[in-house]
């Protein structure tokens, strides 16, 4: 009995510090626009299992992507999510991000330091291997599933869709012969379902690539959405004035999937798919939700769900995600776990890497010195109510800034050297530029005065001022 003493002390010690520290299970979308989700009041899409999670938590209704020197914003995104620095300081390490799993920097390993045991499996797309920073790595994916040619350039009114969204032949997210939705299910799932043999809190980070084009799922998913069911977005345009000076034109992939300028009807079908696979997702989640509470570890466990940034799909003209309108920069976000506000909203703006220090936070783990993001544990505790950022920043190579702040939003075009502004408190959608009226010329300098000085504060290397001449 004696030997077995050592033994019997290192479990309790074990099991005690696993109470203490809550698992956690990060589910992760690509391109998920936060008007994509029906509890938020968008009763145009169906999300019964998004829903059902909000239901149990805290929504974010200001969670913000700052932006990207890179067309696929998912790369900037997923680099400020990983390594906790801001947008240029990701940049910056960008190419040598290895370097910092090698250092011990990134978010999963943080999380093994302070004793949890660390799995992912989906979407990386990050310059640092992933099998290196997390104990247990399944189904790798690339940024995308592959480009299927017959989903550009389309539909056109009145001529042949050689476009099939579920037809499992065509490739894309059918590649393997399981939707990848599906197949990054079942390895959470199958997970789940192994942690109750370790002593271990867990760390899941499920990264799935929906809703990111080729929008495709099953037919019973499309099914639920008729074109007759399907409607215009508010801000829709044929085509937005300033495309090719913010980066926008046809030039860039996203914006090559639908004929410009855009019509009705293509609008809509791209909605449509979108829409359908958005679903789907939900399915899947639903699926992970369930074998969560089946787990008997729910009680003990926070959920966060977000995306890495939105997407257009129709609105001012535009379809892509490399934009500073709020659709693309504005994410959804919510918190479900032991003590978190039920069926509760937050209009506290952040920045949705700050997941991170979050979980770092809940984990006891050691947060690094150069780690921009803020803990949401203060909003979350009640114990504070004011955002932790004064203004939101945004940037999208150097062909665009903006500046959220006080209910305003400030968009600057340098290439054009135009300036628009937008009173989101009367505006939520962006529709009316009130960048020339002359009685708002005192908060439109107000905030590029302030925007000029934020860029400053984050490394920005574009110079506004000398731009605009001021």
């Amino acid at each position: 009995m004696n030997r077995l003493l050592p033994f019997l002390c290192l479990l309790l010690l074990s099991h005690a510090m696993r109470a203490a520290q809550p698992n956690v299970l990060f589910l992760f979308a690509d391109d998920q626009t936060y008007e994509a989700v029906r509890a938020f009041g968008h009763t145009d899409i169906d999300t019964p299992n998004l829903d059902r999670l909000a239901a149990r938590g805290t929504n974010f209704t200001r969670a913000y992507n700052m932006g990207s020197w890179s067309g696929a914003v998912c790369v900037a995104s997923r680099t400020m999510l990983i390594t906790g620095r801001s947008v240029w300081s990701a940049q910056s390490i960008y190419n040598s991000t290895d370097k910092e799993r090698e250092a011990g920097l990134l978010w999963p390993q943080l999380m093994a330091k302070a004793g949890y045991q660390t799995f992912m499996t989906g979407k990386w797309h990050i310059q640092a291997k992933a099998e290196r920073a997390f104990d247990v790595v399944r189904n790798l994916r690339s940024g995308m599933p592959g480009t299927v040619s017959q989903a550009y350039n389309r539909p056109v009114e009145g001529a042949l869709d050689s476009w099939n969204p579920a037809d499992e032949n065509l490739g894309g997210y059918w590649q393997g012969g399981k939707h990848w939705s599906e197949v990054a299910a079942d390895d959470c799932i199958d997970f789940l379902g192994q942690t109750r043999s370790d002593g271990r809190p867990f760390f899941i980070y499920t990264a799935f690539n929906a809703p990111h084009d080729p929008r495709q799922s099953p037919q019973t998913y499309l099914d639920k959405y008729p074109l007759s069911r399907m409607s215009l977005p508010r801000s829709f345009q044929p085509e937005y004035p300033h495309k090719d000076a913010m980066g926008c034109g046809l030039g860039l992939r996203d914006e090559k999937l639908a004929p410009m300028p855009r019509t009705e009807f293509s609008v809509k079908t791209h909605r449509r798919e979108y829409y359908a696979l958005v679903t789907h997702l939900d399915a899947q989640i639903g699926r992970i939700l369930d074998a969560l509470d089946q787990s008997g570890q729910a009680d003990n466990t926070w959920v966060f769900f977000t995306a890495d940034h939105g997407l257009a799909l129709g609105n001012h003209g535009l379809l892509g995600k490399q934009n500073m309108y709020d659709h693309s920069v504005r994410v959804p976000f919510i918190v479900a776990g032991p003590g978190v506000p039920r069926n509760a909203k937050n209009d506290a703006a952040i920045y949705l890497q700050d997941v991170m220090p979050t979980a770092l936070e809940l984990a006891g783990a050691e947060k690094p010195e150069h780690v921009f993001f803020k803990s949401l544990c203060p909003l979350l505790k009640g114990a504070q109510t004011r955002s932790n950022y004064d203004a939101v920043y945004g940037a999208y190579l150097d062909l665009q800034r903006a500046i959220t702040h006080d209910g305003w939003k400030l968009i600057a075009y340098p290439k054009a050297k135009v300036l628009r502004l937008y009173h989101l408190a009367d505006d939520p959608l962006e529709i009316t530029d009130l960048a020339a009226r002359p009685e708002h010329a005192g908060v439109k300098t107000r905030l590029f005065d302030r925007l000029t000085k934020l860029a400053t504060e984050m490394g920005d290397a574009l110079d506004l001022k000398r731009v605009y001449g001021e």
